[in-house]
């Protein structure tokens, strides 16, 4: 499975050479080093371990920090596994945007925004109750959550409020419109979890591919 880490740089337009307007997210997507490459002989499986961003060695706990050390010297912030990768590297290569090309496929992994503690109005778009005749303080609530006697509790799953956001989420089948390498910037089509400068994990489509 193909694949970089990159931060969400943010969103803008480009046009096509027909002159229609593009959404697109921008991701900075390298350099992506090559800390470690794990083989059936040694690990039982086939894989290559990527580090993106630079950090200090002091941040880090001393099982990470020597393990970095041991492969290559590069203290990174974010570390991701991909098996099977489909280009041939070795421990200490570097990795960058141009691994991928336009009109690529791709899923993009990140963490959605966090937005504390919500009600069900905001949280699952909820009507609320009557704001006239009589209602009071009743516009924001759910309302009955279920039977009094029979069953006498609360279904599993019931959209209630409670926590909204950062949640691990995948976008699939997104395309690739432009890779621009002298930056090591993706151009990809449409919105990607996260905000601007949260990491995410650019990999193949799984459904379509890398190409279509």
């Amino acid at each position: 499975m193909t694949g970089l880490i990159g931060k969400k740089i943010g969103s803008t337009r480009v046009y096509d050479a027909e002159g229609n307007a593009i959404a697109v997210t921008v991701v900075e997507a390298g350099p992506n080093h090559v800390l470690q490459c794990k083989t059936v002989e040694t690990d039982g499986y086939n894989a290559i371990q990527l580090g993106f961003g630079e950090q200090k060695e002091q941040r880090l706990n001393r099982p990470l920090a020597g393990h970095l050390r041991k492969n290559g010297g590069k203290f990174v912030r974010q570390i991701k596994e991909f098996r099977d990768f489909g280009k041939d590297v070795k421990t200490g290569d570097e990795i960058n945007a141009d691994l991928f090309e336009a009109g690529d496929y791709i899923d993009a992994i990140g963490t959605t925004k966090g937005h504390g503690f919500q009600g069900v109005v905001k949280r699952w778009g909820f009507g609320g109750g009557p704001a006239t005749h009589g209602a009071k303080g009743f516009k924001r609530r759910p309302g009955s959550i279920g039977a009094g006697s029979t069953p006498g509790t609360v279904d599993k799953g019931k959209k209630m409020p409670g926590q909204m956001g950062q949640r691990r989420r995948t976008t699939q089948n997104l395309k690739v419109i432009q890779v621009r390498t002298e930056d090591n910037v993706l151009l990809i089509q449409g919105s990607i979890p996260g905000a601007n400068g949260d990491y995410v994990v650019i990999r193949e489509s799984k459904k379509r591919g890398a190409k279509r």
